[in-house]
């Protein structure tokens, strides 16, 4: 099988000579070797490296059932969550759907608005929100496996309780949905006390690697998109990335290139693209590898770049600030525009000359333009390229960059799957807040802050 992605590396071989490749192949295999032989750090957290070849139909038809009927049953669906129970649903929205979704009619669309709360403790957001669904009908999904965290636990208990008040607890019941662990957490006790329909969260994916899971899958099933078909891109993907040399499999060798050019100083990565619907793809990208590398004081700091939007603001620094940066491009070939420029007789923009040329044309020569110009100027591109955006590609770029971290965190000497460190700030915001058991914690806090 192979994968409609490609991956390019010829603007950095004037940074990273052959020999250093073949140095690093042996420990890409062994790399390899401990995550497929489980016998890595996080080896309990593996699950998702085998989730697109293990389809349980059972619960996918679930998923399909139930998606169908929140698309009978409301206008709107709120989507609560934070994390990797965010920004992966998001981002698949985001790629996937068109860039207006909430505001095409819904008979175009076939499918409710859909809104995402919890991932924030923003007042005011929340307020305008729930002015924003009065008068419709509603459904809800909270994600949490924990059932404790935070932000969603705090925006699901506003609207669940808002929910309840709107149409009674019976008929809430029928319009409330929940994403939790299988066995355990306040979540879980809930969906069975209160009968609500629940999907599991796989005990061995974390979050942040979790989007091909009900996570995400059930929100993308609720907007029409074909999950069937994200699932098979998942799975080419898996096919795709399974030789364990370094010059036979892409994903390694995006991995084993961020390595490499990590050891020579380039401590931060600008996921830059050209269209706007890889906005929050960048933000649950920026999760992965945020949450998995940065620990033990190390790894690469993964910031995002809107292009030619961010041309026009940390452009200058790209092109000629500190030299700590290396990019990687998440480009679309040439799609199809009907957009042509036409000429005008005064020509006072001065742009008769692109007459004829489509804004496509001129999107891709900004690109190429620009990759030119950041490599000329000490900074290293890869390119990851796809023919179009669709379900099965969305699978695909979801499954190469998960692998990618995963391996890249062993070659660093990571363990890739915890986040022991988000734990320091919820510590002290609990204190803070008089979390029962806190106490002694609250003061020395108080005095310090």
């Amino acid at each position: 099988m192979f994968s409609q992605i490609s991956f390019e590396d010829k603007f950095v071989t004037s940074f990273i000579g052959i020999s250093e490749y073949e140095r690093l192949t042996p420990y890409v295999e062994q790399a390899h070797h401990w995550l497929h032989q489980k016998e890595g750090a996080g080896r309990d957290a593996l699950g998702w490296l085998y989730a697109p070849c293990d389809d349980d139909i059972t619960e996918l038809r679930a998923i399909e059932r139930a998606a169908a009927r929140v698309r009978a049953q409301a206008e709107a669906f709120v989507v609560i969550g934070i994390g990797g129970s965010y920004t992966g649903t998001r981002a698949a929205l985001n790629f996937l759907q068109p860039h207006f979704y909430n505001q095409l009619a819904r008979t175009r669309k076939g499918a409710p608005e859909i809104y995402f709360v919890g991932h924030h403790l923003n007042t005011a957001y929340l307020e305008q929100l729930i002015e924003v669904l009065q008068g419709k009908e509603v459904s809800i999904n909270v994600i949490s496996k924990s059932g404790t965290t935070m932000e969603p636990a705090l925006a699901f208990r506003f609207m669940r309780q808002w929910m309840e008040k709107k149409y009674g607890k019976e008929k809430a019941r029928e319009r409330i949905y929940i994403t939790t662990d299988g066995n355990r957490g306040p979540l879980r006790r809930l969906a069975e006390e209160e009968g609500y329909d629940s999907f599991t969260i796989p005990a061995d994916i974390g979050g942040r690697y979790s989007v091909l899971t009900p996570v995400g899958l059930f929100p993308m099933a609720v907007s029409g998109i074909s999950i069937r078909d994200v699932l098979a891109g998942a799975r080419t993907a898996y096919h795709a990335y399974q030789h364990p040399r370094l010059a036979e499999n892409e994903c390694y060798r995006y991995a084993g290139i961020r390595h490499l050019l990590y050891q020579k100083g380039k401590s931060v990565e600008v996921l830059a693209y050209y269209n706007p619907s890889f906005q929050m793809f960048a933000e649950w990208w920026k999760q992965l590898f945020g949450e998995s590398g940065g620990k033990d004081n190390k790894g690469i700091l993964p910031v995002t770049a809107q292009y030619t939007t961010d041309l026009h603001s940390i452009g200058q620094y790209i092109q000629e600030g500190l030299r700590t940066l290396f990019e990687t491009v998440l480009y679309v070939n040439k799609a199809e525009s009907s957009l042509c420029v036409a000429a005008e007789k005064e020509n006072r923009d001065q742009l008769n000359y692109l007459t004829g040329s489509t804004l496509e044309d001129v999107n891709e020569q900004a690109f190429k333009g620009t990759v030119l110009a950041h490599t000329d100027g000490g900074v290293p591109n890869l390119i990851i390229r796809m023919p179009k955006l669709n379900a099965e590609i969305f699978g695909q770029l979801v499954y190469f960059f998960q692998k990618a971290c995963a391996l890249n965190g062993y070659l660093m000497g990571v363990n890739p799957f915890d986040q022991g460190g988000v734990e320091a700030y919820k510590k002290n915001m609990f204190a803070l807040l008089g979390r029962p058991g806190y106490n002694h914690t609250k003061q020395q806090l108080l005095q310090r802050f």
